[in-house]
């Protein structure tokens, strides 16, 4: 249990693509009474083009810029928030959600996170060229686990049993 937590208190969940941010987040917004946002949707509907477009046409540099600049004009509260698997990448992104809300890893191997991914091309993903989604897991792991307050193993779990967890460990 953690002592920051109340209703006010943005739940922030960070992950790599594939890892269930979108899905748990809208579980995790019914289960605690807060709103959902989901950053790569928001995004995308303030661009008016996909997260792949903006890739495609920016470049991976000028899509990182453009979502640290989403993310830091977000001033919700009692939100959950599915973030962008590359936000991590952002400390002044990853200070701005902090100020607010605590960081819950979603954590998910990477045969699974392979399994799930099969849009990889078109998902609008943050990869370098010649870099494979091992290589991406690998340089993300450490990331997601300096910030997260909480880690969830999502292996083996159903979407309502991390809900479950989730919510466990943050009821006052």
């Amino acid at each position: 249990m953690l002592s920051r937590i109340c209703q006010e208190t943005n739940l922030i969940l960070i992950g790599m693509p594939g890892a269930g941010k979108s899905t748990i987040g809208v579980l995790l917004a019914k289960a605690t009474s807060r709103a959902f946002l989901d950053t790569d949707v928001a995004i995308q509907a303030a661009e008016g083009r996909s997260l792949q477009q903006i890739i495609e046409r920016d470049g991976l540099a000028a899509f990182c810029r453009i979502e640290e600049r989403h993310v830091l004009s977000l001033t919700c509260r009692s939100t959950v928030i599915a973030t962008g698997g590359s936000v991590v990448y952002s400390p002044a992104a990853m200070r701005h959600l902090t100020a607010g809300g605590i960081f819950i890893h979603l954590d998910l191997a990477l045969p699974s996170i392979e399994r799930r991914l099969t849009n990889l091309a078109t998902r609008g993903v943050v990869m370098g060229p010649g870099e494979t989604l091992a290589t991406l897991y690998h340089e993300r792991q450490p990331l997601y686990q300096r910030y997260a307050d909480i880690t969830v193993d999502c292996e083996g779990k159903s979407h309502e049993e991390i809900v479950q967890e989730i919510s466990a460990c943050i009821e006052e």
